[in-house]
């Protein structure tokens, strides 16, 4: 989509199908100086940075609905600039941003849903780092280095150094629960790892099933159980020790990988604590798993599950109502601060030029966040935007999960060679909890990690 800007507030849209522009007209979706936006920003920049005459090209994975959001943000830049800014989402990204890159044609910024291929192309010389953006995520980002980390990538020189800035995430370390049920029954929502093993006993002390665990998901069962173990990771031991597991610098079967598998084990390989019992585990569908916080009485008080897992709740279901969440917390005895497990999406310079670095720096600005913010599915670590701009209480209540993090590490298995985290590690949980002890299954997922080396 082309998005031209015509001050004050219309903008001229034409949406790119193949090499056929068509043309359209549309407003900014909300007026420049309304609402409790942080227009400030916006007026600073604009007053800093004219692209007029210049064209900016974004692509990234986001279309249809998604597409649409992040287009509605791209307008408030070309406003600002002068700009024209065309982008093109595509559901094929991952290998057009390859083949566009190598043939040198690559738009100027891509919008890496995982950080992995931009590492790959940064490695190969295919981007740009912007100057000073890993001090800023660490000064500006909640969680602090942990974004400019995660966006340090080593060059073709051999050099590391941050690529790009995070622009949108999701939250992985939540537990689903039934309000009411809490209520009726005293239980009042856990402060710390020790307090949630606790209410865990209780709930099964006193005739109730304290979880629902549901590996099942096709292809990819077993997948659910990885997040359990990152986020148990990121609870037992320092964010060092989550990149050099991830990294296989630290071997699958370390004590220290096999202890936080075994911590799983606490959870899903207890009979009284999950329905269905331990073995009903690995074959129910991760889809189907939280259904049973919706029946009277609950089949099940609690549910560990990321910021995404309401596409699946009954569709007269509301968040803060019938069903809410809380942090799944850390261990008060282990000072590792507040660890979130999540994703994120990285906006890098695939092409250079002025109006891509200035590009960047509006992605700086809290009402580039704020806009899409307001439009819903979209969390932020920015520590300088209006949270009160978040769509629903539900948004802000998952941007405070966010914002309290001390620690924030991307999902360990999709950083892990495809062989190991989206096969090795998928199959062992599903044999841990079937009845393999922890030690067997982690070395033997050290094994086939050591035979693609």
């Amino acid at each position: 989509m082309i998005l031209t800007p015509l001050r004050p507030s219309r903008l001229a849209l034409v949406i790119g199908l193949s090499a056929v522009p068509l043309t359209a007209s549309a407003e900014l979706l909300f007026p420049i100086g309304e609402g409790d936006f942080s227009w400030d920003s916006y007026e600073a920049f604009a007053a800093e940075h004219d692209y007029s005459g210049q064209e900016l090209r974004v692509t990234g994975a986001s279309t249809g609905d998604d597409g649409k959001r992040l287009e509605n943000v791209w307008a408030y830049f070309a406003e600002a600039t002068g700009a024209t800014v065309e982008y093109s989402g595509s559901e094929s990204f991952e290998q057009d941003i390859v083949v566009s890159s190598n043939a040198g044609s690559a738009p100027n910024i891509a919008a890496f849903p995982q950080p992995g291929l931009a590492r790959d192309l940064a490695g190969r010389g295919l981007l740009t780092a912007p100057e000073g953006i890993g001090d800023w995520m660490a000064e500006n980002y909640a969680a602090g280095s942990s974004w400019s980390d995660l966006a340090t990538f080593v060059g073709a020189d051999g050099s590391s150094q941050p690529y790009g800035i995070f622009f949108g995430t999701d939250v992985k370390s939540l537990v689903w629960y039934s309000p009411e049920a809490f209520e009726e029954n005293g239980y009042e929502v856990p402060q710390s790892m020790e307090e949630l093993k606790a209410l865990t006993e209780q709930i099964a002390e006193d005739g109730g099933t304290p979880w629902c665990i549901g590996l099942g998901s096709g292809a990819a069962t077993g997948w659910p159980a990885t997040d359990w173990v990152e986020d148990l990771m990121l609870r037992t031991q320092p964010p060092e020790v989550y990149d050099q597991w991830v990294s296989n610098e630290m071997k699958f079967d370390d004590p220290r990988v096999i202890a936080a598998i075994e911590e799983f084990g606490w959870f899903a390989k207890n009979d009284a604590f999950v329905k269905g019992g331990a073995s009903a585990v690995p074959g129910t569908d991760f889809r189907d798993s939280p259904l049973g916080l919706f029946e009277l009485p609950p089949e099940c008080y609690m549910h560990r599950q990321a910021s995404f897992i309401p596409n699946f709740f009954p569709e007269d279901v509301s968040i803060g109502e019938e069903v809410d969440f809380f942090y799944f917390p850390s261990y008060a005895d282990k000072d590792l601060g507040n660890p979130v497990l999540g994703s994120g999406g990285l906006m890098a310079i695939t092409n250079d030029s002025e109006v891509a670095r200035g590009f960047i720096e509006f992605l700086k600005t809290p009402i580039a966040h704020e806009v899409i913010m307001a439009q819903g599915q979209f969390l932020t670590p920015h520590k300088g935007v209006n949270r009160d701009m978040y769509r629903d209480d539900a948004q802000r209540a998952l941007g405070e999960v966010l914002n309290n993090a001390t620690t924030f590490r991307f999902d360990g298995s999709d950083l892990m060679p495809g062989e190991i985290g989206t096969a090795a590690f998928w199959t062992g949980m599903v044999d841990y909890v079937s009845g393999s002890d922890a030690e067997t299954v982690a070395k033997d997922i050290q094994t086939r990690w050591d035979a693609i080396q």
